[in-house]
């Protein structure tokens, strides 16, 4: 067993290496360097925690441990890139349910305590040690504080449950993407939110565990609507909202064991969540709040026609005019992703700059399903570094581009983004790809994509539709790429 002072020292180690890992991801050179100080900061916490004071049944969290580890391993090695928002939107939810059941136990803990004290039961008699034994010694104040933190946790981690199961849900095409709510709206999650802060002060108040099991319910239920109301083209943001809700019920729930590694790391989590949803927000030209509200993602009047047709062009008609181009532009999405098309994009950039021409590529801050996505993808498929782009980068070199590839990209694209106010994604900075000579798209199909919007881009007279499972397409063009 460790000491405190060898647990405390592990606990700022573990600290320091959450914060050099955050600090790290900002940068894809130093993403997988920064992936293992995350992972070793953890296993110190894991480790340290396991074996310092106050711990019991050693043995039993060895195996489930085992277990849990195994079991992710397992996962993990089958998912594949393209699943990858679905797996951590699954993650969060396991988050939110340890908190739910740390809380209820933390409150189960509290009430054989105190009733051991009414009881006349004396410390030494009781022999509590752990948690049992901090609970002993709090007053009537510090158990009221330790109440709030508990109902904090509890509401916080069954939002954050039942909302990433519901994104699970609709990452993973299981549930419709388009936004949903019951009759009432907006008020039925503020009813809700008053019930909760109702419970919050009767369960501050003496009464039993009941309101926590009625919050328990209640909050599971906000975080399943709030997220049924949010459509398709604000998924990214939700992921990432998620992502700020496990964080912040971590820290609650870290202050109701008194662990100062689980405030900071939940801190860490919840505010850098927070801080990418603000920023993605920002990308979209989304309000923060009315998206975390289920406020956005649903036609907000009558659309704008698109006029024209989809003009098809084939493998030839795509070779020529990149044979001919000097400066490329690829825009990559989740269609890419689907198709693991990743490869067969970098061999085609491969041909194209061993030809001389000046190929980079156009990534927005939501592309994909997952902030990031795109950017692991070209990296897992070797693509150098430096000719990946963000937006504000290479948004105004369209005009001077001889040809822009888009490749399974429908919303980031959509120029209806700055044409049309009653488009959902109106206001929203897209890449201005229609600006370039020549647009092709490579599409499964005619369909309006994820989030059901139409795309004018597919109309345009300079772009032409490479229509195909977008690996099967370029692999059918790289061999005329001379």
């Amino acid at each position: 067993m460790f000491s405190i002072g060898i647990t405390s020292a592990a606990y700022i180690a573990s600290a320091i290496l959450f914060i050099l890992a955050l600090g790290g991801l900002s940068n894809q050179e130093s993403a997988k360097r920064a992936v293992w100080y995350g992972i070793v900061g953890m296993a110190v916490a894991v480790v340290a925690t396991v074996f310092g004071p106050g711990v019991f049944n050693i043995g039993l969290i060895i195996v489930s441990i085992a277990v849990g580890s195994f079991a992710g391993h397992y996962v993990a090695s089958k998912v594949q890139m393209t699943e990858m928002p679905q797996l951590v939107a699954a993650l969060h939810s396991f988050v939110g349910l340890a908190a739910v059941f740390i809380g209820l136990n933390a409150e189960i803990m509290l009430q054989a305590v105190q009733d051991m004290k009414a009881a006349g039961v004396d410390e030494t008699i009781a022999q509590l040690t752990g948690f049992g034994e901090k609970l002993w010694h709090k007053d009537a104040v510090e158990v009221a504080i330790l109440k709030v933190e508990v109902a904090l946790g509890i509401f916080i981690g069954a939002v954050t449950f039942t909302g990433s199961i519901v994104a699970f849900g609709k990452l993973a095409g299981k549930v419709d993407g388009k936004p949903s709510k019951l009759p009432g709206g907006h008020m039925l999650n503020l009813g809700a939110a008053i019930l909760s802060l109702v419970l919050l002060i009767a369960y501050a108040n003496g009464a039993g565990i009941w309101t926590m099991v009625l919050m328990t319910i209640v909050a599971g239920f906000i975080g399943y609507h709030l997220i049924m109301g949010i459509g398709g083209a604000d998924m990214p943001v939700v992921v990432s909202m998620l992502n700020s809700y496990s964080g912040w019920a971590a820290a609650a729930i870290g202050f109701t064991l008194g662990n100062d590694l689980l405030i900071v790391t939940g801190a860490l989590v919840g505010s850098s969540g927070a801080i990418l949803s603000y920023i993605m927000c920002k990308a979209m030209n989304r309000s923060f709040v009315s998206v975390i509200l289920g406020g956005f993602g649903g036609p907000q009047g009558e659309q704008m026609a698109v006029e024209g047709e989809q003009i098809a062009i084939d493998a030839d008609g795509v070779a020529a005019a990149l044979n001919e181009a000097d400066s490329v532009i690829i825009i990559p999405g989740y269609g890419m992703a689907v198709a693991q098309a990743q490869q067969s994009v970098s061999e085609l950039v491969r041909k194209l700059r061993a030809q001389g021409k000046t190929v980079r590529f156009a990534i927005h801050p939501v592309a994909g399903r997952l902030p990031g996505h795109m950017n692991v993808l070209l990296a897992e498929a070797k693509v150098p570094y430096d000719i990946v782009m963000e937006m504000d980068e290479i948004n105004d070199d369209f005009p001077n581009t001889d040809v822009a590839i888009v490749i399974g990209s429908n919303d980031i694209v959509n120029p209806a983004a700055q044409d049309d106010p009653n488009s959902p994604i109106a206001g929203m900075p897209v890449l201005e790809c229609w600006k370039a000579k020549q647009v092709f798209v490579s599409k499964r199909g005619q369909g309006t994509g994820y989030s059901g919007i139409e795309n004018p881009l597919f109309f345009k007279e300079n772009t032409r539709m490479f229509y195909g499972d977008a690996k099967k397409s370029l692999d059918e063009l790289l061999p005329k790429i001379d």
